[in-house]
C-alpha cells in the first residue's frame, strides 16, 4: 500500500467514525453543549488543517459555537474535501513541508505526512473524550474502534 493509499484508507475511517459519533449524540438527544462542542472542534480542526495544507485563510474558529446538524453538514463536506486532497496529491507531495502559523500566531513548518498523522489522532484523542463523556452521563456512546469498522467492511 502506497502513502497515498495509505492515508485515503485512515481519511475513510476518520470520516466513519466521526459520522458513528454524531448518530450517536443524535440518538442520545441529550448530549451536553460541551460534548457538541467538542465535536464541534474536531470538525474545525480538520477543516484548519486543511486549509494550512492547501494555504488557504482560516475559516471557521477552532472552537465554533455549532449544533449537531451543523457538525454533520461539516463532517460530510470534510469528508470530501479531504478526500478529493489526497486522491490529487501527489505522491513526493506527502514529505513536502507546509508553512504555516499556529492559533497563537506562531511560525511553524510541518512534513505534509506529519499533519495527516496529527489530525487523525487528534479526532480520535477527542471522539475519545466524547465517548467518555457520554458513558459518564449514562448514554450510549459510538463504537469507533478501527478494527470494529475493517471487520464490519465499513473501511476497506
Amino acid at each position: 500500500m502506497n502513502t497515498s493509499e495509505h492515508f485515503l484508507r485512515m481519511f475513510a475511517y476518520d470520516s466513519w467514525a466521526n459520522r458513528q459519533t454524531l448518530s450517536a449524540m443524535q440518538a442520545a438527544r441529550l448530549v451536553s453543549p460541551g460534548t457538541v462542542g467538542r465535536m464541534a472542534h474536531i470538525l474545525a480542526a480538520e477543516k484548519l488543517w486543511l486549509e494550512r495544507l492547501r494555504g488557504e485563510r482560516q475559516s471557521l474558529p477552532v472552537w465554533p459555537a455549532v449544533s449537531i446538524q451543523d457538525c454533520r453538514a461539516l463532517a460530510d463536506e470534510m469528508a470530501n474535501r479531504w478526500r478529493d486532497y489526497l486522491t490529487l496529491l501527489p505522491p513526493d507531495a506527502f514529505s513536502a513541508k507546509i508553512e504555516y502559523r499556529n492559533s497563537k500566531g506562531e511560525a511553524w513548518s510541518s512534513r505534509v505526512d506529519d499533519v495527516l498523522t496529527h489530525v487523525l489522532m487528534h479526532s480520535a484523542y477527542h471522539r475519545g473524550q466524547i465517548a467518555l463523556e457520554m458513558r459518564a452521563a449514562g448514554l450510549e456512546s459510538a463504537y469507533t474502534d478501527f478494527i470494529h469498522a475493517v471487520r464490519q467492511g465499513f473501511v476497506e
